[in-house]
């Protein structure tokens, strides 16, 4: 194959695989399209989408140049990289993914860190579902800090730090002058926050396996929203040790331990190795790094104490 100008194309085929919504994404007519697909199977001596039904699919040949084609793209891309990164000079867009908490939390501190040498360089957060990890490839973003088990085979990584789950109510709670047991973990209203992934799944995956479970009076999709209703309501939340403690300090809530035995989770920072060697992106993952670190042990640290000091 000789024009690698149908490159971009072939990577907007294979992830759409859609024509009309190729032709939107690249700003050209669909039968331009047509006549890039027809060419792009000559080139390749393969169909690369074939007809199912109602839909298109990818062939063998397709699944391995929608896994391996953008590597190879962004690989190239970095070669015109220069070398060496001049913050004042960089106009790139950054994308950043995590929960919202990060965003409320710690994203303000990342964005005046860049202000400063970096005018230029722009921000776009979107909300990560832990789920999604095993699609990294195909997500549109830099950096990932999240929940996981371990690094993936394709992801970079650095772990940040480890923390445990708890249980956080308004300070007017029945449940303030003592433990928290199981059964009174069972028979409370329960906030469960959807956004951004399932945050305490592991909870009511673990009750199963005893034959219980918990009633969730309130789904809601964010952090914030879902303290505003617990400090109206007598009920509780399970959330990470260092986002109950981080909210106590603003709000009148009081903390408990979990009253189930759940491994703690741990988190980091993950980017795909296509950005691994790329010299802007080494700079943005240097400022994100501590700043979330720092965050989560400083945070963790003072929920550790609001536990052991509550008889």
């Amino acid at each position: 194959m000789n024009n690698y100008k149908l490159l971009p194309a072939l990577v907007s085929i294979l992830q759409t695989l859609n024509l009309t919504e190729s032709s939107k994404q690249l700003g050209v007519t669909q039968s331009a399209m047509s006549k890039t697909l027809h060419q792009l199977r000559e080139d390749f001596h393969d169909k690369i989408i074939v007809r199912e039904a109602n839909q298109f699919i990818l062939t063998k040949k397709g699944e391995k140049l929608k896994e391996k084609l953008p590597i190879l793209m962004q690989q190239l891309d970095n070669l015109y990289a220069p070398e060496l990164m001049e913050p004042s000079l960089c106009e790139r867009k950054f994308i950043l993914a995590s929960s919202d908490y990060v965003a409320q939390a710690i994203l303000p501190s990342i964005f005046s860190n860049i202000e400063i040498d970096a005018p230029n360089v722009s921000i776009e957060y979107k909300l990560w579902h832990k789920d999604s990890l095993n699609k990294f490839a195909e997500q549109d973003v830099d950096l990932v800090a999240t929940i996981a088990d371990s690094i993936p085979d394709n992801l970079y990584g650095k772990r940040m730090a480890e923390d445990q789950l708890a249980v956080v109510f308004r300070s007017t709670h029945p449940k303030t002058n003592s433990d928290m047991t199981i059964n009174d973990y069972i028979e409370g209203r329960h906030i469960l926050i959807s956004g951004g992934g399932d945050k305490d799944s592991s909870v009511d995956h673990a009750l199963s396996m005893m034959s219980l479970n918990r009633h969730i009076s309130a789904t809601v999709p964010f952090f914030q929203a879902a303290i505003e209703l617990l400090l109206k309501t007598d009920t509780m939340l399970t959330i990470p040790l260092h986002i109950a403690a981080d909210f106590t300090q603003n709000y009148d809530l009081q903390i408990r331990r979990l009253p189930i035995d759940i491994k703690e989770q741990q988190y980091y920072l993950l980017w795909h190795a296509k950005h691994h060697q790329d010299p802007e992106h080494r700079w943005f993952r240097d400022i994100c790094f501590p700043l979330i670190k720092n965050h989560l042990e400083r945070t963790i640290e003072h929920g550790m104490k609001l536990i052991h000091t509550h008889k």
